[in-house]
């Protein structure tokens, strides 16, 4: 995928998540009925939707900025594999999540990032490419913290989103980094 392809994509991205944030802010937070709702049948459908549904601007903002550099970052696999593994990072997450999650509504984009960050960390050391190790280094010292986040916390925070969110990525590494 050539450099501007990768960069209009992730653009597209960034534009379907601000558009629907704006659509849940002038619709009084409708949309937030599509986040996820642990062992509610009702809810299995919202696995695919919970992700691009956010609680507010400052939570878009603050998994949007990470998104963005793993994204960049995935753009390393190409775009086949890429959206393979971004299907089932958020098939996976979001099944368990649904399966063992607290019982309160989880949304946003986080379990993604997560997701790829778990994939980046580990892809390198699997492929054994130097320029993937380079990128799981590079991760690790700059988003290392991130690991801080799949521990149980207090408040709004979807820590098990995050928490299988980053599984689905060091399994997808597992086997896509070959």
């Amino acid at each position: 995928m050539a450099v501007k392809t990768h960069l209009r994509f992730i653009l597209v991205i960034c534009f379907v998540l601000i558009i629907i944030e704006i659509i849940n802010m002038f619709t009084g937070r409708m949309l937030s009925g599509f986040g996820l709702l642990p062992r509610s049948v009702n809810s299995l459908p919202m696995i695919f939707t919970s992700p691009f549904i956010h609680g507010n601007w400052a939570h878009l903002l603050a998994n949007l900025t990470t998104l963005v550099v793993m994204l960049l970052l995935m753009t390393t696999q190409n775009q086949r594999r890429m959206l393979g593994i971004s299907l089932w990072i958020i098939t996976f997450t979001g099944l368990c999540v649904w399966l063992f999650g607290r019982t309160a509504m989880h949304l946003g984009a986080s379990g993604v990032v997560y997701g790829y960050f778990g994939f980046l960390l580990l892809a390198g050391w699997r492929s054994k490419r130097k320029r993937m190790m380079f990128i799981s280094i590079v991760v690790a010292i700059l988003y290392g913290s991130l690991l801080l986040g799949i521990l149980p916390t207090g408040g709004f925070v979807s820590w098990e989103s995050h928490l299988f969110g980053f599984i689905s990525g060091i399994i997808a590494a597992w086997y896509w980094a070959k």
